[in-house]
């Protein structure tokens, strides 16, 4: 008996582990296709200034109050809304541009849930 129950608890693991397996396989499936996605689309770059992002993409729809500033470890962050994306900027420089997510996750980062 005492063989029998390691033998049974990693076919308990096997099972486990390949029930897991492929929903964290999907999940990276889809974020690879987000990056992709995003890489493909001329969307404000990594660096640019806020001066450059207006004139290359417009006037964004809104631009929210600017979070942090408290010390240097927390510098002022800035957010622009366009449509489809948010970009991000560490004091006056992109730092991420953001796409809006059908899940709806990021539509409306005003207003947090």
């Amino acid at each position: 008996m005492n063989t029998i129950k390691p033998f049974l608890t990693a076919i308990a693991v096997a099972i486990v582990s390949a029930s897991v397996a492929p929903s964290a396989h999907a999940g990276d499936t889809l974020l690879m296709q987000r990056v992709r996605q995003e890489q493909s689309m001329n969307l404000p770059k990594k660096g640019m200034s806020m001066a450059e992002v207006e004139r290359r993409f417009g006037t964004p729809t809104s631009k929210l109050d600017s979070r942090g500033g408290g010390s240097r470890k927390q510098p002022v962050i800035n957010r622009w809304m366009y449509p489809g994306y948010i970009v991000y900027f560490e004091r006056s420089h992109v730092i991420h541009t953001v796409l809006n997510t059908p899940a709806g996750n990021n539509t409306n980062p005003a207003n947090p849930r």
